[in-house]
């Protein structure tokens, strides 16, 4: 018997989610110096791997994941048991399994999404400042299927504000001032700010402030393969 149209609707989410392949994101180090390259998601997945100059890193992630991220790590030292601090993008580990501390360059994505009737099987791409900069970085999609590239390549530490100076990188307003205006907490309306428009300025297509959605966020089908480049 055929299933009923209610039921066929109900699913068709789910079944969008199972059909999609999990995705590929080759994460190369075009830097000059070594990186310590990680991902992680909110549910306690994540890796992490030292890149020299010209190396890549090829990271599975499994369809359907939300609200995960790729940085690169810099001026890391790690034990023989991964354990170790690094003073950009510092997760406590080589091998992350949570997000990475401020300043760092974030590719976020979230993959597979679904929201009938408005999308369905999407992924949301950006490149995100709202923790500050660490290293330059050129998010793109490889599948013939999308064409998408953002990039945030300008000298951002060297025009850093000095009050957001830090070493390594230049960091952002809420971590400096912890106030609500620059760290829009959830249910407030934020507005840019002056630091944020220092950052749009610089990287127009990359998020500035947590609010910054409309021009700052990106999609393409889900089933897509990503390259994330550091110093591109």
């Amino acid at each position: 018997m055929a299933p009923s149209t209610s039921l066929t609707l109900l699913f068709f989410p789910f079944l969008l989610l199972t059909l999609s392949h999990a995705a590929t994101f080759d994460v190369v180090n075009q830097c000059s110096y070594t990186v310590w390259a990680a991902w992680a998601d909110l549910g306690n997945n994540g890796g992490g791997q030292q890149l020299n100059q010209g190396q890549t890193w090829t990271v599975t992630v499994n369809p359907g994941t939300a609200a995960a991220r790729i940085w690169a790590r810099t001026g890391c030292s790690f034990d023989a048991n991964g354990n170790g601090h690094c003073q950009t993008g510092d997760c406590g580990k080589l091998a992350c399994t949570s997000y990475g501390s401020p300043p760092n360059t974030l590719a976020e994505f979230a993959l597979n999404q679904n929201a009938p009737p408005y999308y369905t099987n999407l992924d949301f791409i950006d490149i995100s400042l709202v923790q500050g900069f660490n290293v330059p970085m050129d998010f793109r999609s490889t599948s013939a299927s999308c064409s998408q590239d953002i990039q945030c390549t300008a000298d951002v530490v060297g025009q850093c504000p000095s009050e957001l100076k830090v070493s390594g990188g230049c960091d952002d307003p809420c971590t400096i001032f912890k106030t609500a205006q620059y760290c829009c907490p959830n249910g407030s309306s934020c507005e840019p700010t002056t630091y944020s428009k220092f950052f749009k300025n610089l990287c127009p297509k990359a998020y500035s402030y947590p609010k910054d959605d409309a021009t700052s966020t990106f999609t393409c089908p889900g089933g897509t393969n990503y390259k994330v480049t550091f110093c591109p």
